[in-house]
């Protein structure tokens, strides 16, 4: 049985122009190039639809859906608390997990060319397609994580990547 739970926050109205915060962009990461929310080991993906002038969102990692949305970054958040909240209880109403269980393995889809020299590489090194993609995960989230950690990421996309797949390493 999938669970889906709607919390719409009151829109409320929107700072006058040119008076936006930094620390309010930041908030949910739009000043980092991040769309995610936490809150009590949740995540949320966060966007903002220009044509219904909101921020809505969307908790990942459960295994229903939930969503909400706020006028504002405060109220964006307050809805997130809120959803949150809300599946939490509902779930312990049901006697429901709320986590999503993963079980390590999913499909990924690549473009052929990309699956071949992946398959390559990674026989060169003596290792199953699988572990290369397994090490590859970790070492961009690994990088990712740290100081300059996009940064870093990009530069190994662009610059070491194809060096690595085309043997110079």
């Amino acid at each position: 049985m999938k669970l889906f739970v709607y919390v719409k926050h009151q829109l409320l109205p929107a700072r006058a122009a040119g008076t936006e915060r930094n620390s309010d962009r930041n908030e949910i990461g739009l000043g980092k190039m991040t769309d995610i929310l936490q809150y009590e080991g949740y995540f949320a993906s966060v966007h903002f639809s220009a044509e219904d002038e909101v921020f809505f969102g969307k908790i990942i990692g459960i295994n229903d859906s939930v969503t909400f949305e706020g006028g504002t970054v405060k109220g964006l958040k307050k809805a997130f608390h809120e959803a949150v909240d809300d599946y939490l209880e509902t779930c312990k109403q049901l006697g429901k997990e709320p986590e999503k269980m993963y079980k390590g393995s999913f499909n990924v889809r690549i473009p052929s060319e990309l699956h071949r020299q992946a398959t390559l590489y990674s026989a060169a090194k003596n290792m199953s397609l699988n572990e290369f993609v397994r090490f590859a995960i970790d070492f961009t989230l690994t990088r990712a994580s740290g100081p300059g950690g996009a940064m870093q990421v990009l530069l190994c996309v662009t610059l070491l990547l194809p060096a690595l797949m085309a043997g110079f390493f």
